[in-house]
């Protein structure tokens, strides 16, 4: 078993053969140097050596270059003799061309299979400092993430996240009893970032399925590791967006795996391509987690390695954690590109055969001042290095090429179709939906009650208009009629008791009944 990484050197104006030693590849590394000096191939080489070796490895591809992984290199290439002779100068004797088993990812879908993630696995601390959220507005997101637990509704996608914050802000009068304040202009503010980061591709980056890291982290059959090469050519315009891929990958790995210490070889490599796009006008919160995780990973066996232009192009914490370093040619026209050479030089160990500022300047395309560490961990002394020549395709593949390798993947479809499931968006809707059809339930049922009540009141005026009209016409007719005998006998004995013969006759009655008692 393989345990180091031939990267190149020997020949007499060289320095001894340079390796990186796969119990250290864990402890990251930096690739530096000017545009065209170089550094795409070592790139490329570090890479086929990890694979070779079994480890999985990702590569950010921001020029398309790295696409030729997938493909064996040519003797019909125009570099082939100079590629023959190269490796014949530095003692490269298994020399051969060869293809490796590239997966292709792409957060847009058209160039790879699709990269996703659900916004409750990215988690609302990291989502405030990636949208660089004030603390009030970091509470209210972490409200937003606690009601969608308590309630039972999964938070995948920014509708989600945006139909969860319209709803904390109706009832923001309730909620502000039990969580604290919750402002409309803080939802209001929350509510711009997400626009902003939807406008750079977030939608299509949150959403389900989301990624398997597994699916990352794989070998082939005969054991060499899978290259992952994700199309950042797009992506570099969104660099927000970036940032946020960048970070959770890097967290849902320091999640996930175990520790593991120092490893016989690492269990899984990082290249960043172009990374000062990286840090250019990175919020700080990115800055501190990519320092935090670059100190913590390597305890679980993953390597970060940043490729750029300038060291000064990484930030100073960041940049005294990297062990491994190859320094390509670097121009120094300006007091500026000269202070950053001579800050280069100064992180290297001294070599006392040459200068190490004069050889950084001076350095050819393909060559390089390398340092890799050595037992313990110590940095080796610098060496001026002839960079071996790639076994694969120098340069992309077609697309056509790059259709066969994704339709040839034992992972096609599994990414392909979005999954939009029953989550918090959806949830809220049907509560709105019912609570609508509720009340207008209600509307109607107090509509049709009045309307009753109405037609009561008015069948009893129209009942005591019909009782008048009745007893008075019954009178009236019983007066028209004649009386009967009986009732005119009876009139007449009542006109004459109500006389005074009648008087007499009631008193002397009254007076013989009271005078016998």
């Amino acid at each position: 078993m393989a345990t180091d990484l031939f990267v190149g050197g020997g020949g007499p104006d060289y320095g001894e053969k340079q390796h990186l030693t796969l119990g250290y590849a864990n402890r990251h590394g930096l690739i530096a140097g000017a545009t065209g000096t170089g550094k795409t191939v070592t790139l490329q080489i570090l890479a086929e050596g990890f694979s070779n070796a079994g480890v999985p490895v990702f590569m950010a591809d921001v020029k398309g270059d790295l696409s030729g992984l997938a493909k064996a290199g040519s003797a019909d290439f125009k570099l082939h003799g100079a590629f023959t002779e190269r490796a014949g100068r530095i003692g490269f004797d298994d020399y051969a061309y060869q293809a490796f088993p590239v997966c292709f990812w792409d957060l847009f879908g058209a160039q790879g299979h699709p990269v996703r993630t659900t916004v409750a696995e990215m988690g609302p601390l990291l989502l405030s400092r990636l949208l660089e959220l004030s603390d009030a507005q970091e509470g209210i997101l972490n409200i937003a993430f606690r009601l969608a637990d308590e309630e039972g509704m999964g938070l995948l996608d920014l509708e989600d996240l945006r139909s969860m914050l319209v709803w904390l802000g109706e009832n923001r009068a309730d909620l502000s009893l039990r969580y604290g304040n919750i402002s409309t202009a803080s939802i209001g503010a929350i509510q711009r970032r997400l626009l902003v980061l939807e406008n750079q591709g977030g939608a299509a980056f949150f959403g389900e399925p989301a990624l398997d890291l597994k699916d990352m982290m794989r070998v082939d059959a005969e054991g060499r590791g899978q290259v992952n090469v994700l199309a950042a050519d797009a992506l570099m315009g969104a660099p927000r967006l970036y940032a946020t891929f960048l970070l959770w990958l890097l967290s849902e790995l320091f999640e996930d795996l175990p520790e593991v210490g120092d490893p016989e070889k690492p269990k899984f490599v990082f290249f960043f391509d172009e990374a000062h796009l990286l840090f250019d006008d990175a919020p700080r919160a990115l800055v501190d987690k990519v320092e935090q995780v670059a100190r913590l990973i390597r305890s679980k066996g993953v390597g970060v390695y940043f490729v750029t232009q300038s060291p000064d192009d990484i930030p100073e914490d960041i940049l005294g954690q990297l062990g491994n370093r190859v320094q390509h040619a670097l121009r120094a026209f300006t007091a500026r590109d000269r202070k950053a050479l001579r800050l280069a030089a100064e992180t290297y160990r001294e070599n006392p055969a040459f200068d190490i500022e004069t050889a950084i300047r001076e350095v050819g395309v393909g060559e390089a001042v390398t340092s890799f560490l050595e037992k313990k961990g110590v940095p080796g002394i610098a060496e001026r290095t002839l960079i071996r020549p790639p076994s694969s395709q120098l340069g992309p593949i077609t697309a056509a090429e790059r259709g066969g390798v994704i339709g040839a993947s034992d992972l096609r479809g599994k990414y392909e179709a979005r999954i939009d499931r029953r989550s918090a968006h959806e949830m809220l809707r049907e509560r709105a939906e019912a609570a609508a059809k509720a009340a207008e339930a209600a509307e109607r049922e107090e509509e049709e009650m009045a309307a009753q009540e109405r037609e009561y009141r008015s069948a009893r005026r129209y009942s005591g208009k019909r009782v008048t009209r009745s007893t008075s016409g019954a009178s009236t007719r019983r007066d028209r009629e004649s009386p009967s005998f009986g009732e005119a006998m009876g009139k007449m004995i009542m006109k004459e008791l109500s006389g005074t013969t009648g008087r007499r006759i009631v008193r002397g009655v009254l007076g013989g009944l009271f005078k016998a008692r």
